[in-house]
């Protein structure tokens, strides 16, 4: 039997590689949100028809990543990330020749299996080399993640609006770098697991939560995936169809208006740096609650503000309704911690997927009933990130390293 090995020094390098590698694999998956402008300006796509590419990506996505979590708990699969980054360099590819709808739902889907693929076994690479900075490495691999989110407004902004739907073809050179960078990352990944079998002793995740009953994990869980969703359905609407509100509420450019959104993306990447290192410190749950309390005010009144008001608010959410992105995805695998692949894939693929399904129903709703009446419903969302009181209260990292 497998003993546990428990290793307290991080590996920089690595951590900032898959980092980096993360970045460069939501930037791919970010060009489908960046091009929802021009799909309804040169395809002449409804807001249904944009919610529903989006809810293709996301949910094939979500659906996949805890099996192949689940799998990589398993039998881990270093070379599976390469192989990921390769799908979506296709997707990417055929995405940028095409006009028509339905080739673009199955581009798509090798996007998705590429976002599915990396995320369980990318979350894993970072366990691997944070030793005892479990915050700290996890919130520089979800940096990467949301850093290159944050591009697409940056590249709807300059790149699709100069060069059109073609100039996905850019977005390439990158994949072409991420996919050596991968490679490079899985050498060192199968590495680890030849140590692990030499050495006959696994790594071990040490939890800062107290013994918990199996119905308790249950219900913590329950409760995680409910703060997931509330989050992940409300900044779905800011990152994807808030640019329509600020251009047809306030009158403001599509240039401008991503310029807004990339504001709030940005400030989304401070926060989730600044808060998985501050949970180690201060503890999970208190970073979570942190994200809930202090940005509810601001997400109720965003729909009723004057622009300039706006801008302010945009920056104060997305600092701190961030702030807890990746240290949800720690405390998920803190309540398991034999499961790390699975609880990754689970938290993660929870959030692509309830961004898939919110992307879908804000559409209908933005056809059916209007955008002010969306924005005004989903501004009530945050609402139900009050639950986080009822987690289970754990340790300061600190304290149990």
């Amino acid at each position: 039997m497998n003993k546990p090995l428990n290793i307290t020094n991080p590996v920089y390098p690595i951590m900032i590689a898959i980092g980096v590698a993360h970045l460069i694999n939501d930037t791919m998956q970010a060009v489908i949100p960046a091009m929802f402008p021009i799909f309804k300006s040169e395809l002449g796509l409804t807001f249904t028809q944009i919610g529903l590419i989006s809810f293709v990506l996301n949910i094939f996505a979500s659906a996949l990543q805890p099996v192949v979590g689940f799998v990589s708990d398993k039998k881990p699969m270093p070379y599976a990330l390469p192989i990921g980054m390769i799908s979506s360099f296709i997707g990417i590819a055929v995405i940028a020749f095409t006009t028509q709808y339905w080739v673009i739902l199955i581009a798509v889907l090798f996007l998705g299996f590429g976002s599915a693929v990396f995320h369980p076994e990318g979350s894993r690479v970072s366990f691997m080399a944070a030793g005892s900075k479990r915050g700290l490495a996890q919130s520089i691999y979800q940096v990467g993640g949301n850093s290159g989110q944050a591009l697409a407004p940056l590249i709807s902004a300059y790149i699709f609006d100069i060069f059109g739907q073609r100039g996905a073809a850019i977005v390439l050179v990158a994949s072409t770098f991420g996919i050596i960078l991968l490679s490079k990352i899985a050498r060192w990944y199968k590495k680890q697991l030849e140590q692990e079998r030499i050495a006959k002793k696994k790594r071990v995740l040490v939890s800062t939560l107290p013994p918990l009953t199996k119905k308790q994990v249950g219900i913590a869980l329950a409760l995680l995936f409910t703060i997931i969703f509330a989050r992940s359905f409300y900044t779905t609407n800011i990152t994807s169809f808030y640019v329509f509100y600020l251009m047809g509420h306030y009158d403001v450019s599509l240039r401008l208006g991503q310029i807004l959104i990339f504001t709030f993306m940005a400030f989304g990447v401070v926060g989730t740096f600044f808060g998985g290192s501050l949970s180690d410190r201060i503890g999970r749950k208190n970073v979570i609650i942190l994200s809930v309390v202090v940005p509810m005010p601001f997400c109720l009144a965003l729909p009723y503000v004057p622009l300039w008001t706006a801008v302010l608010f945009l920056v104060i959410i997305g600092t701190l309704i961030m702030i807890s992105f990746s240290v949800t995805v720690v405390y998920a695998q803190e309540l398991v911690p034999t499961k790390i692949g699975t609880m990754a894939g689970l938290t993660t693929g929870f959030a692509f997927g309830m961004g898939a399904i919110g992307a879908m129903v804000i559409g209908i709703l933005m056809d059916h009933k209007g955008i002010d009446f969306t924005m005004m419903v989903v501004s009530l969302l945050p609402l139900l990130l009050l639950i986080a009181f009822f987690l289970p209260k754990d340790k300061p990292a600190s304290t149990t390293a």
